[in-house]
Formats: C-alpha cells, sequence, structure tokens
C-alpha cells in the first residue's frame, strides 16, 4: 500500500524537463540557473517556465542561462542576457516600465472609462423616464371587467 501511494505521489507531483545532462556540478550554481529557469516563460508552450517545458527551445535556453552562469554571469546579468537576445516576452513577469506601463494601466483605465460612461447613461435614463398617468374611472372600470371576467 506504502509503494502504490509512493508511485501516485510521484505521478502527481510536476515533472521537471531539466535533463541530468544538462544539471551543473556545483549545487550553488545549479540553484541559481533553476532560480533564473522559473522566470523565463518557454517561447513556445507559453504557460510554462523553461524548467517545466519539453520543447527544445526551452532545453536551449536552460543551457544558455548555465553557460551565462559558468562564463562568471550574474542573475541579473543573465537573465537581461536571454531578454536582449529573445525580447520582454520570455520573462514570466514582465517589467512595469517603458512601453509596458500603457498595457499595465490600460485594464483599470478602460474599465473606469467604462464605469463612468455607465454611470452617466444610467443618470440621463433615469432622468427620462416620465411617470405613468393615472387610470381614468372609464379604464378602471373596463380593467375591472375583464379581470373578473
Amino acid at each position: 500500500m506504502k509503494k502504490l501511494m509512493l508511485v501516485l505521489a510521484l505521478i502527481a507531483s510536476p515533472a521537471f524537463a531539466v535533463n541530468p545532462d544538462e544539471v551543473l556540478d556545483d549545487p550553488a550554481l545549479e540553484a541559481r540557473a533553476r532560480d533564473i529557469s522559473a522566470g523565463l516563460r518557454c517561447v513556445v508552450c507559453r504557460g510554462e517556465n523553461i524548467d517545466e517545458s519539453n520543447a527544445a527551445i526551452a532545453r536551449d535556453l536552460r543551457l544558455l542561462v548555465r553557460e551565462r552562469l559558468l562564463a562568471g554571469d550574474s542573475n541579473d546579468e543573465a537573465v537581461a542576457f536571454i531578454v536582449d537576445r529573445y525580447g520582454e516576452y520570455v520573462l514570466m513577469k514582465p517589467t512595469a516600465s517603458g512601453a509596458n506601463v500603457l498595457l499595465w494601466w490600460a485594464g483599470p483605465a478602460l474599465f473606469l472609462t467604462a464605469a463612468i460612461g455607465a454611470g452617466f447613461y444610467l443618470r440621463r435614463r433615469s432622468r427620462s423616464a416620465e411617470p405613468a398617468e393615472a387610470l381614468t374611472e372609464d379604464e378602471k372600470s373596463r380593467l375591472d371587467e375583464l379581470l373578473n371576467g
């Protein structure tokens, strides 16, 4: 029973795509590489970071990260090198600077504009609605006849 539980736990755990031949000998450098890889998006899979992806480009990016670390780059320098080469799309969390500021603020700005427009529309609509006139005595008697049969 314990073996079955262990097998099920291993199946349910996330499968990382890092191959044994990619792992660095230095545990500190490998930890840095994993940390950097967690923040880089696979350009094929889109929703996965490069550690989780089995795509060939993800493997190339993992190897590139490790090459940069072996060359002596800091984490920021390795990420900057990859962003320079592949663009900001590879970042799982894009920066909030430059042209990205427009993207970060476009959603809230459009929501606020729509809310203000809806408020003006509802206010104008409620002012223009005329109150219903009361029924005349003839209309009341006709309604009673129709309802009572």
